[in-house]
């Protein structure tokens, strides 16, 4: 199995974008009946009902290839076929003290349970050196979620993260923070 990432430009952009309402699907089943992950009234995972159709939401995604150098959209690819992604923010799209925040990261339902995932995350996190955080949802509804990145956390750094739960910019999370600068 060939597991590859790729950085991509506006001409890639479509991949992902038509992977988000997938993604944020996967999202909802992890918050319940929470707002903010609920659909709108138009049936469209957001949290306004200004988003009529997945047209609109597709538009609104393209501050990820309007911002390079800052935004990083990264396609996880299985053997030349898109099975996910992974957005990473850098400042001032993050909080202080942080070099890097794993924004999203979504793997398709076909190729998870196979270490796809965790050698995605550790092949973007190699492509850029400092502080890093990401985020979870704490609820008992996502376990799986939060043994995946403890798992792959705790591996690429042998052990040298912190974890924490609490308030962040988006709400109660399990906060990760680690260091890969060498």
């Amino acid at each position: 199995m060939n597991i590859e990432t790729k950085l991509t430009g506006p001409e890639e952009a479509y991949i992902i974008k038509n992977m988000l309402p997938l993604y944020l699907h996967d999202l909802s089943g992890h918050y319940g009946l929470v707002e903010g992950h609920l659909p709108n009234r138009h049936g469209i995972f957001e949290d306004t009902d200004e988003y009529r159709t997945l047209a609109d939401q597709y538009e609104v995604q393209s501050v990820w290839w309007d911002k390079p150098g800052i935004l990083y959209p990264w396609l996880i690819q299985v053997n030349s076929l898109p099975a996910g992604f992974v957005r990473i923010a850098t400042p001032p799209h993050c909080a202080p003290g942080v070099d890097f925040f794993v924004n999203d990261f979504f793997l398709l339902q076909p190729f998870r349970g196979m270490g796809i995932a965790e050698k995605a995350a550790v092949m973007v996190f190699e492509q850029y050196r400092g502080e890093w955080e990401l985020f979870t949802n704490p609820a008992e509804k996502n376990i799986t979620g939060q043994k995946f990145w403890r798992k792959t956390v705790s591996r690429y750094t042998q052990g040298n993260y912190s974890e924490r739960t609490g308030e962040t910019f988006d709400g109660y999370k399990l906060v990760f923070r680690f260091n890969n600068r060498g």
